[in-house]
């Protein structure tokens, strides 16, 4: 494609250097550029893409989008936008044939229960015999093959490069995860989502957004660009599936043009779950819903896992997929990677991994292990560093309430000195009353997990929260190898008991 044609997309930029040279490819990180590349050069929170456009052409570039001219003697055309970002998500939308509208696809945003989401839907269409792509914090799914991901939600030049290989695979179905900060710096602008799903809000990633209104106001972003037209196809309409019993959905039903499919267990809904058991093989429920009632027994454990199963109902419904072929698929889910994930070495006690990592996410997790266990909680946590501090104490106060014993130890202390990150949790154990003999500061985290597996006993449960299915710590800008189930295990086959 001539770059003259992807400019054309534009109405307000101009050209500088031939317009007539070959565009092979998009690329806005310099270190992938590739021959016949065009290098977006984008001004980002830390570094500005301009900075990078020399190297870019060093590796083979053949011109470079910018929102001022370069005075550097750059043997490349320059295409000028007012806003590369923009210009990012129209060129790359235009440059990959607007890959979305030939398949469907569905949008989860949320703090938490996003990836779990994902996976429950993916599921449920792929038991359909529909080819499913999956987009998330954990990997990518193309054809049969699967990436490991670097961030929830991708820049848009690679999502639609994504979105063009899952077409060219056959892909039926997009299920991806939309984060706020992929929203926010519009990421996702230009997708033609089929459905976008809300799980719930609560306090995360202050650190970016300042206020829980302007967290609020970006994942309200999903919603208000759902398509606004109707159509008499209801292939081709657009669904907003919201949780009802979160009050953020009463703003999302507002900025919508698409039907509102409403989900959730206290108040009345269109998917409603009542009934609930939970134990320590699963989770029971009912669920009654506009396409009729069944009894459900997932493998999942936690109120918050019958909330994404929920979520994950009512967008499949709206797909025509009938409900008890949904509970079949939803029944024979075992587990989610990282997700309350049991490791088990043949101990009398139960050892969970969970992603868990804010404190709604820490409490769900908690209240969840609570229904079912039989003897002490000892919960293994910390919280990130270079992120939002204000959620630390309230880390630490709600894995208090719900915890017998704590070992605070360290998440991904980045560029931070992680005895200050333990220091930051401290005064939310206090508030409720915490003495200093219920918990242990263990900055090693493997230290941490081996002492928490000495400690336990029959029938006590051990929770290590926070990172999940990572496979690394990230400790001042290197990522070490670890994983918290490796690590457990490892502990459970060394203890002395």
């Amino acid at each position: 494609m001539q770059l003259q044609e992807l400019a054309s997309v534009l109405l307000i930029s101009r050209i500088h250097g031939d317009a007539a040279v070959s565009i092979k490819g998009i690329q806005t990180d310099s270190r992938k550029v590739k021959q016949g590349d065009l290098f977006i050069c984008v001004p980002g929170l830390v570094t500005d893409g301009h900075a990078y456009a020399d190297k870019a052409v060093e590796l083979g570039a053949s011109a470079l989008v910018v929102e001022h001219q370069l005075d550097l003697f750059l043997p490349v055309p320059q295409l000028i936008v007012k806003d590369s970002r923009h210009a990012m998500t129209a060129l790359s939308s235009h440059f990959y044939g607007y890959a979305s509208k030939e398949m469907k696809v569905i949008g989860i945003t949320g703090t938490n229960g996003k990836t779990t989401t994902t996976y429950l839907i993916e599921k449920i269409l792929s038991d359909q015999g529909l080819v499913t792509g999956l987009m998330g914090t954990i990997q990518m799914k193309i054809g049969s093959a699967y990436t490991e991901m670097e961030r929830t939600t991708m820049e848009a030049a690679d999502i639609q490069r994504y979105f063009r290989a899952m077409r060219e695979q056959g892909t039926d179905y997009c299920i991806m995860e939309v984060s706020s900060h992929a929203l926010e710096l519009g990421r996702v602008k230009g997708i033609h989502f089929r459905t976008g799903i809300f799980t719930n809000l609560t306090q995360d990633h202050l650190d970016y957004h300042k206020t829980m209104d302007n967290y609020k106001a970006a994942k309200g972003l999903l919603f208000s660009r759902l398509g606004n037209d109707f159509a008499s196809d209801p292939t081709e309409r657009s669904y907003a599936v919201l949780n009802a019993d979160d009050p953020a959905s009463e703003t999302f039903s507002k900025l919508t043009s698409a039907e509102v499919i409403t989900y959730g267990i206290h108040r009345e809904c269109d998917v409603q779950a009542s009934d609930i058991r939970i134990t320590a093989d699963g989770t029971e429920f009912r669920v009654t819903s506009f396409a009729g009632d069944a009894h459900f027994r997932m493998k999942l454990v936690g109120t918050f896992n019958v909330y994404n199963a929920l979520g994950a109902i009512a967008s499949t419904l709206a797909e025509g997929v009938p409900l008890e072929q949904i509970k079949n698929s939803l029944e024979g889910i075992a587990v989610v990677d990282g997700r309350m994930e049991v490791v088990s070495e043949g101990q009398d006690f139960l050892v969970l991994v969970d992603y868990a990592h804010t404190p709604d996410g820490l409490e769900n997790a908690l209240t969840a292990i609570r229904e079912f266990a039989q003897g002490k909680v000892y919960t293994v946590f910390g919280c990130g560093g270079d992120r939002d501090r204000t959620k630390r104490p309230l880390m630490g106060k709600v894995t208090a309430a719900y915890s017998d014993y704590l070992f605070v130890t360290s998440d991904n202390p980045r560029t931070e000195n992680p005895e200050s990150i333990l220091q930051d949790i401290l005064p939310g154990l206090e508030e409720v009353g915490y003495s200093r003999d219920q918990y242990e500061l263990i900055v090693d985290r493997r230290a941490a997990i081996q002492k928490a597996v000495d400690r336990a006993g029959p029938g006590d449960v051990v929770l290590i929260a926070g990172k999940g299915h990572e496979t690394y710590q990230d400790i001042m800008g290197v990522k070490h190898d670890f994983d918290d189930r490796l690590a457990a295990k490892a502990a459970i086959r060394g203890s002395n008991r």
